[in-house]
């Protein structure tokens, strides 16, 4: 992709976001707290299924087995387990941020209500006891290591503490018995419980582990990329400052040369001196752009205009300054609503489309409509295509098939534009041949909502 001093207009104020310091340590802690509040989430959801599974548990003991329980005590210790869980739901219902410190807290309760339980029903006899190792391995995945170590502690502590002052379970231990023994049974179930829970929880948790680290990793990607953009948009501006002077020169010179004798008697030189000197003006319009959105002039870099208006003049504008066979423009956008289009996103649809004219000089098309509030431009060639390796990493800097420097850096500033807007940008090649490359932006960033609102 070819280097675009144009589209280095996107250092526009009203693509300032794009300057914003990059992503650092408050949007990773963002990322941190989404975590922790769904791994929040997930351990409420737990202790639903221990409110569940402790209410079965003890309605098999009795009913079943006829084992005499302290029911009135237990059932107490599970009311006030029912009641934290509801509060602990409506407080982390909505998104607030969840440290390492509330996490350790809950479950501190779990391990707490697991051991009055416990000593309720016998103790370290209780073949339930095992339960413990549920609340130190989910603690080793959610918590910091002096959390988790902690949980360990206490944990033995309580094991110990139960083994001397927990209420006898009369459960015999006939061991001999095998598979018919009581206590087997209730081990062997203990261990299926435990076994189950950690791989449907643990799974959950290891994804929302993977989700974080992954937007983190795209926030850094982010980071790196967006301070690109800032370097090149400097180098621009001052770029556009040194282009100024020669520009006029040659401005001058080309007004000199068909007023000469020469030149007038030429028709062929006269044509050719006219198409330099659209050129020209087109390269002084460009540098123009880059001074205003640098600030160096003074004006609005935003203009108030309609979506039909902006889009059927950006059309004829890069037809008639370009030398294409056929440019295949269909505008199926129904209502022409107001919009307010900046002067980067014109560089960016005018980018595509002179990449498209770069790969099929005899055909380019664009297509523009708009769906779910969403506006869709299409722009399609009848070139070679993308390589493979290509769209793979579609939209990274100096990414293209080209082999000449900066190639790349004109697909690149069209992702992160198009980011800027909330919208994205989308490459394909196309089953009957030539590439095809999306550009979305939702309606929603561009459309001016009252007739009073100023650009």
């Amino acid at each position: 992709m070819a280097v675009k001093l144009d589209l280095l207009t996107k250092i526009s104020p009203a693509l300032a976001p794009v300057l914003t310091p990059a992503p650092g340590p408050s949007a990773e802690a963002s990322v941190e707290y989404a975590a922790g509040h769904k791994n929040m989430l997930q351990l409420i959801e737990l202790r639903w299924i221990a409110v569940i599974g402790q209410i079965t548990t003890i309605a098999a003991a009795i009913l079943v087995f006829d084992i005499n329980l302290p029911l009135v005590h237990m059932l107490q210790v599970l009311a006030c387990l029912i009641a934290f869980n509801i509060a602990s739901h409506l407080r982390w219902h909505e998104r607030r941020p969840v440290a390492n410190s509330e996490l350790f807290m809950a479950l501190l309760v779990d391990v707490a209500t697991l051991t009055v339980q416990l000593y309720l029903s016998g103790g370290t006899t209780n073949p339930f006891a095992f339960l413990y190792l549920l609340q130190i391995i989910i603690s080793a995945v959610l918590l910091a290591p002096w959390s988790t170590w902690t949980i360990v502690v206490i944990t033995l502590l309580c094991l110990a503490l139960l083994a001397v002052y927990a209420q006898p379970l009369a459960l015999p231990f006939d061991h001999a018995r095998g598979i018919a023994s009581l206590y087997v049974q209730g081990m062997l179930l203990c261990f299926a419980i435990n076994a189950a829970l950690l791989v449907i929880f643990i799974t959950r948790i290891s994804g929302t582990l993977r989700t974080k680290a992954a937007q983190l990793a795209d926030l850094r990607q982010r980071a790196a990329e967006e301070d690109h953009i800032v370097r090149m948009g400097l180098l621009a501006s001052g770029a556009a400052h040194e282009l100024g002077t020669p520009l006029a020169t040659v401005s001058v010179i080309l007004g000199d040369w068909k007023r000469m004798p020469a030149f007038r008697g030429n028709p062929e030189l006269l044509e050719e001196i006219a198409e330099m000197q659209t050129q020209l003006k087109r390269c002084k319009s460009i540098v123009s752009g880059i001074l205003l959105s640098a600030g160096s002039t003074r004006g609005e870099s935003a203009v108030r205009t309609t979506i039909h208006t902006f889009l059927d003049g950006l059309a004829e504008e890069w037809e008639d300054s370009r030398k294409v066979a056929t440019f295949a423009y269909e505008n199926r956008i129904g209502e022409d609503i107001p919009v307010a289009f900046d002067s980067a996103l014109k560089q960016t649809i005018d980018n595509l489309l002179d990449n498209a004219l770069e790969s099929s000089p005899d055909w380019v098309g664009l297509e523009a409509g708009v769906e779910d509030g969403t506006l869709r431009l299409v722009v399609t060639d009848r070139g070679p295509g993308f390589a493979p390796a290509m769209l793979t990493q579609f939209g990274k800097p100096y990414q293209s098939t080209k082999s000449r420097p900066g190639a790349g850096v004109g697909l690149f500033l069209v992702v992160n534009v198009a980011r800027t807007l909330g919208g994205g940008v989308a490459a394909r090649n196309r089953p009957e041949g030539g590439a095809e490359v999306t550009l979305t932006i939702p309606l929603a960033a561009i459309a001016l909502q009252g007739e009073g609102e100023h650009v």
